[in-house]
């Protein structure tokens, strides 16, 4: 038995290093939100003010909508690739048309009871009594009904895009494109099943697709590798702009929302995951770099691929399925923007303008959220669907004006809980239909989403060893671990 004794470190190396756990994904999100929240107070005390910013909110302002630029240049191109693939994967999965019945239906229970969540909370902590504001506010925006929300499934060209063009006073004319989420999803929607149909003389297109939808991903991790950096920017000017008056304004209504939301992430999808005999430990720490994500860029399709990742390579969801299953979710599974937000924000209107709601009436806001979700897909944040609640039940419109001062802020939890969820229930169904990896799922997390980068490399050599795809990803997890 050898006595240790102190040596000089190899060269090249020095003596200090950081513990492992400071270079995961997790602690650069935290220490991220922590130096926003201190830099956007830190604008907020100097003058900083939402149409007058001073150099650090200006910076701060760019720097989140930068990221937020780039995180959206990739959804068109991501969106229909992703789609495309996943129809046409459910070719290697067995009892593929079960698997989709139970994944929609999946979908609609988790968001009953979502929304039941919220009419209770709306109900006990009545969010709109008393909040000392206005009803001056007026919302110009989109408004949501079911009429246009059928007329937006149909196309107006291939890829769902759309222009608008802009006179400024000095004459100089300024064209913005935009897209329909919903659209494209037809369309992708449409295309994979055409190929699918077409058989074999389809398959130099979906070798393409899968290419094309690989080499987007790859950029997007790059773009998501920098997430620290724009989690610095939009917290810091949220709280630069917003600041805590606002908030203030409508603290019962922040906090029956907040409190809704955490009741669904930590009691429902909990109960869901034991009811199953899984971990709940290991759901949490399997899906929550996805989450920190979802809560910093409020971006459902922006956090895709991560979520498809850590649903594949932390909780053991068969890639067949979760490619079909989780885009289909970061389009129509929203439990926090079309569930809870809706329920308790009608009710804060009806509230706000003395209105009384009926028990039909909280039928309808609960048919209207499970029903509904997919009505947001089409556009950005959760208004419109909040729009479509209030004209089903009749409210004022107006009332949805009151809220958008504070939108972004509960924007963030409300993409966290969509994103959860929409990990949660592929790994349910698979689970149900026994093609859950529990090996996999129970499987000591590394800390870090990225650190099978090279798995894709694994996955082309093992194809070339006659070694199965789909072992790669779990061979390289085991060594890592």
């Amino acid at each position: 038995m050898s006595t240790q004794t102190s040596t000089p470190s190899p060269a090249g190396k020095t003596g200090f290093q950081l513990p492992k756990w400071a270079g995961s994904f997790g602690f650069q999100i935290i220490a991220a939100l922590i130096v926003g929240l201190a830099l956007g107070l830190l604008a907020k005390y100097t003058g900083s003010t939402k149409t007058n910013p001073n150099g650090l909110g200006a910076t701060l302002q760019t720097i989140g909508s930068s990221y937020v630029s780039l995180l959206q240049t990739a959804v068109v191109p991501l969106i229909f690739t992703a789609v495309v693939s996943s129809i046409s994967n459910l070719r290697q999965v067995s009892n593929a048309a079960r698997l989709a019945w139970n994944t929609l239906l999946w979908f609609a229970i988790t968001s009953l009871i979502a929304v039941l969540i919220g009419i209770g909370l709306g109900v006990l902590l009545q969010p709109g009594a008393n909040t000392g504001i206005t009803e001056e506010a007026k919302y110009a925006g989109k408004s949501g009904d079911w009429w246009s929300f059928l007329i937006g499934l149909f196309p107006k060209n291939f890829l769902g895009l759309g222009a608008s063009s802009t006179v400024a006073e000095s004459g100089a004319v300024t064209t913005s494109v935009s897209f329909n989420v919903l659209q494209i999803l037809v369309i992708a929607i449409a295309v994979g099943v055409a190929a699918l149909k077409v058989g074999k003389a389809a398959e130099p297109f979906l070798n393409l697709n899968a290419s094309a939808l690989a080499v987007i991903q790859k950029v997007l991790w790059w773009i998501i590798r920098i997430a620290p950096l724009g989690t610095v920017g939009l917290i810091g000017n949220a709280v630069a702009v917003y600041g805590w008056d606002t908030i203030g304004s409508l603290g019962k209504f922040t906090v029956a929302i907040y409190a809704g939301l955490a009741l669904v992430l930590f009691v429902v999808y909990p109960i869901l995951v034991r009811t199953h005999g899984l971990s709940v430990k290991q759901y949490f720490s399997g899906v929550w770099p996805a989450v920190q994500l979802a809560f910093v860029s409020r971006s459902s399709v922006g956090t895709l691929p991560l979520t498809q990742r850590v649903a594949e390579r932390s909780l053991g969801v068969p890639r067949g399925y979760a490619s079909f299953a989780v885009p289909l979710g970061a389009t129509t599974k929203m439990d926090g923007c079309a569930a809870i937000y809706p329920a308790i924000s009608a009710i804060f209107v009806a509230q706000f303008f003395g209105i009384q709601l009926d028990f039909s009436q909280y039928l309808l806001i609960a048919l209207v959220s499970v029903l509904g979700s997919a009505a947001t897909a089409g556009t950005t944040g959760a208004v419109v669907m909040l729009t479509l609640t209030l004209s089903t039940l009749g409210l004022p419109l107006a009332g949805v004006g009151l809220l958008l001062a504070i939108d972004p802020i509960l924007d963030m939890g409300r993409t966290a809980v969509n994103v959860a969820g929409q990990a949660l229930v592929p790994t349910i169904v698979a689970k149900r239909q026994g093609i859950l990896d529990e090996a996999l799922y129970n499987a000591p997390r590394n800390g870090t989403p990225f650190v099978d980068d090279d798995a894709a490399a694994a996955e082309s050599g093992a194809a070339t060893d006659g070694t199965s795809a789909d072992t790669a990803p779990r061979e390289l997890q085991d060594a890592k671990a």
